[in-house]
C-alpha cells in the first residue's frame, strides 16, 4: 500500500520530484604521489560524480593531448562530458559547465590556488577560467578565497 501511494505521489508531482539526471563520469589523470589531486577527486565524489583516477608519470603529454597550454596548466587534468577540467576547479562550476554546454574546450584554474577544492587553505582569491581550442580564456567564475 505504501509503495503504491509513493508511486501515485511521484506521478502526480511530475518532474519536480523525479530523480535528478546522473552526472557523467569523470576521468582524472594525476601524478601517483599528488595528495592534493586525491583531495580534489574526493571533492568531486562528494559532489556526486563517479570519478576514475589514473596515475601517470607523463602528465605533460596528458596535457598536450587535452589541449592545455602551459600557461593554463595545474597539477591534474580531468575529462568529463567532452570537456577538459584542469586543476582544482570546484564541482559546482563543472556542473554548471555540463548543464549549459557552452562551446569551450574546458575550465581551468592555472597553478594551485590555496583556497581551491583539494587545497582547502582559505584566504586566497582565485578565478576559474574557460578556455577554447586556441587557448583563449575568459573568467568563468570568481571565488573570494
Amino acid at each position: 500500500m505504501k509503495k503504491s501511494l509513493m508511486s501515485l505521489a511521484l506521478l502526480l508531482a511530475g518532474p519536480a520530484l523525479a530523480a535528478p539526471a546522473a552526472l557523467p563520469s569523470v576521468t582524472v589523470y594525476k601524478s601517483p604521489t599528488c595528495g592534493c589531486c586525491e583531495d580534489w577527486v574526493e571533492h568531486m565524489r562528494e559532489s556526486g560524480f563517479d570519478v576514475t583516477s589514473v596515475d601517470t608519470n607523463y602528465m605533460e603529454s596528458v596535457k598536450v593531448r587535452a589541449g592545455v597550454k602551459p600557461s593554463l596548466a595545474s597539477c591534474h587534468t580531468a575529462q568529463v562530458g567532452g570537456y577538459v577540467i584542469e586543476g582544482h576547479v570546484p564541482a559546482h562550476d563543472v556542473k554548471q559547465l555540463l548543464q549549459n554546454q557552452p562551446e569551450y574546450r574546458g575550465l581551468t584554474i592555472p597553478g594551485m590556488p590555496q583556497s581551491a577544492p583539494g587545497m582547502d587553505i582559505p584566504g586566497t582569491p582565485y578565478e576559474v577560467l574557460s578556455f577554447d581550442a586556441q587557448g583563449n580564456t575568459a573568467v568563468f567564475s570568481r571565488y573570494p578565497g
